[in-house]
């Protein structure tokens, strides 16, 4: 018989009955005292609607989130909403966001008609002869004997640009709407949830219209893994566009990729130097084996370990680093008008330090603000750390290495890996102060 924490994690989270044997063992379990409840989240607010988010860290640091909240309680810790709103600042942000994607939504239906409509792509469309959605009427000639002026030339060669920039975006945005079609249709096949077409579609819509908005990213790969437990979090389909949007805010540098790069190149760079330092015996034996670039660690940071814990595991270990990394003023942060290149700004008031999560107000009390040096690299790092007797004696080779990190699947502890990696975040620093 199963127990009632278990039990009450199948209610959330169904497994498909011929998919139970294969998919890995699930260690999170709700604990009371520890995890963040209904009951303690709402007396977390203020009677108008101020959120005290330092109570609110320390229990999902100690124990995560219950399932029954996870989707509004994520949207915070993304930083969809400022703790200091009150219900009614709340409430009138999520009708214009709501507005807004209903907006572009309209847009890329008029492109795209399946959209929206409960079910996604299954073949390719023929996007060679595409055009824009809107043709400028900026280019028809002049009146018989007007003689066209160098503004007016001006002018149409800028509105011949714009038209062939827009019919180039939409022709990408349409050439990518079917791999993330067949991306949906893997994502995570084991949930019951994901047996339902209607459901399939609202993470295709999500991640194409997505895809049609931030053109600087699109859609890649893995995408998918990221935003397929917020669809399922949040009911509504444009509050989980937002949080989403939020979510890839932290992990777009994951999927930013270019002809000389790729997206998590520097977080892996990253990793090199943090094993270098504190365990410089396996990073001079992951070197030999010509693994000094720690390719290996590719899939762990892209998709932010969601390959090396089960479904309900990952969310788990993803609330846990979302909280240990909340930085107050992140809601600010995202609402600027341009944040590119910029560190969020940190404030040393006491009083605001305890609004920071674990891992962040380390940071910030060391001055070390590189986005790149994110927890989930020391995550990654203490997994190193952890099989660093198995990786010195029996890797010869890096297929070797591949084989001892793919051993993890299902084997991790979220909370324990977490700590561990706070640990070496702590050594890394402290090494780095010494050096400066």
């Amino acid at each position: 018989m199963k127990n009632s924490g278990a039990t009450e994690l199948d209610d959330f989270y169904e497994i498909r009955q011929e998919c139970q044997a294969d998919v890995p063992k699930t260690r999170f379990k709700p604990r009371a005292g520890k995890t963040l409840s209904a009951r303690k989240w709402k007396t977390a607010f203020s009677p108008d609607g101020h959120l005290d988010i330092a109570k609110v860290l320390r229990r999902i640091q100690r124990g995560g989130v219950h399932p029954s909240i996870k989707g509004e309680v994520w949207e915070f810790l993304l930083g969809c909403f400022d703790p200091n709103s009150t219900y009614d600042d709340r409430n009138r942000l999520r009708e214009l966001r709501r507005e807004q994607y209903a907006s572009w939504k309209s847009q890329c239906q008029k492109l795209v008609p399946i959209i929206g409509k409960g079910r996604i792509m299954m073949t390719p469309l023929a996007v060679e002869n595409c055009q824009p959605a809107d043709q400028s009427s900026s280019n028809d000639a002049p009146e018989d004997g007007a003689a066209p002026s160098s503004s007016n030339d001006s002018s149409e060669e800028a509105a011949l640009a714009e038209a062939e920039a827009q019919e180039k975006k939409v022709k990408q945005w349409k050439q990518i709407l079917y791999q993330i079609s067949l991306d949906v249709l893997r994502t995570d096949r084991s949930l019951v949830f994901y047996e339902s077409e209607i459901n399939q579609s609202k993470l295709w819509d999500i991640l194409a219209i997505y895809a049609w908005v931030d053109e600087d990213i699109g859609y890649v790969q893995g995408m998918s893994d990221i935003c397929s437990p917020i669809a399922l979090l949040l009911e509504n389909e444009a509050d989980a566009f937002w949080c989403f949007e939020r979510a890839m805010r932290k992990l777009r540098e994951n999927f930013k990729c270019t002809t000389n790069s790729m997206g998590v190149q520097q977080q892996l760079s990253t990793l090199s130097e943090i094993i270098k330092a504190v365990d410089p015996k396996l990073h001079q034996h992951l070197e030999y084996l010509d693994g000094g670039q720690y390719l290996f660690a590719f899939r762990m940071l892209m998709v932010v370990f969601r390959r090396e814990f089960s479904f309900v595991d990952s969310l788990f270990l993803w609330e846990l680093m979302w909280a240990m990394e909340y930085n107050p003023n992140i809601f600010a942060y995202y609402e600027s008008p341009d944040t590119t290149g910029k560190s969020i700004v940190a404030k040393m008031d006491e009083k605001m330090l305890k609004q920071y999560g674990k891992f962040e107000r380390a940071n910030v009390k060391t001055g070390m603000v590189d986005n790149q040096s994110a927890l989930a690299v020391f995550l990654a790092a203490s997994v190193l750390e952890a099989k660093n007797k198995r990786l010195l004696k029996e890797a010869k080779g890096l297929d070797d290495v591949a084989n001892i990190l793919g051993d993890l699947t299902g084997s991790l502890d979220a909370k324990k890996a977490c700590e561990e990696a706070l640990k070496l975040q702590k050594k890394y620093l402290k090494m780095k102060k010494l050096e400066g």
